[in-house]
């Protein structure tokens, strides 16, 4: 990147940094999925459909100085936190069992994968798409319309 692009713009800077989260949860989910073989349940494809788009989005909105594209990628973002933040409820226990939208497959409140010292990754998510969506309301809070 220009290193005079970010100093005469600094405000892009959050929307690249959105754009960073949302390419590094999307390499993760696909890692998980494909590399370790871990299929999704069914809140996991629900924010995985709300992410992936994200991280295209952002991209081309960052690298082509677009201020559209946040405008575009913050009401995925939102839906993504909603989403998360019920599947972080789901795991936490504070969602009754017959709340559970899950059918066959691998079951939304039984997660067995935990990373970075017993964090799982409903909470992980919650917090990728709570970044997103914090850095792309700064951004388009500094930049004109």
């Amino acid at each position: 990147m220009n290193v005079r692009w970010t100093q005469r713009n600094p405000q892009w800077t959050w929307l690249l940094l959105a754009w960073v989260v949302a390419l590094l949860a999307t390499l993760s989910a696909l890692f998980l999925g494909e590399v370790m073989g871990m299929t999704p349940c069914l809140l996991c494809w629900y924010q995985r459909i709300l992410m992936f788009p994200l991280a295209l989005i952002l991209g081309m909105a960052s690298f082509s100085e677009d201020r559209r594209g946040a405008i575009y990628a913050l009401p995925l973002a939102l839906a993504g936190v909603g989403a998360s933040a019920y599947h972080t409820a789901l795991i936490a226990g504070w969602v009754p069992q017959w709340w559970i939208p899950c059918g066959a497959g691998p079951s939304c409140s039984d997660q067995s994968l935990e990373i970075f010292f017993g964090i799982q990754i409903p909470w992980l998510s919650l917090l990728a798409f709570a970044a997103v969506a914090t850095f792309l309301i700064v951004f388009l809070r500094k930049t004109p319309a």
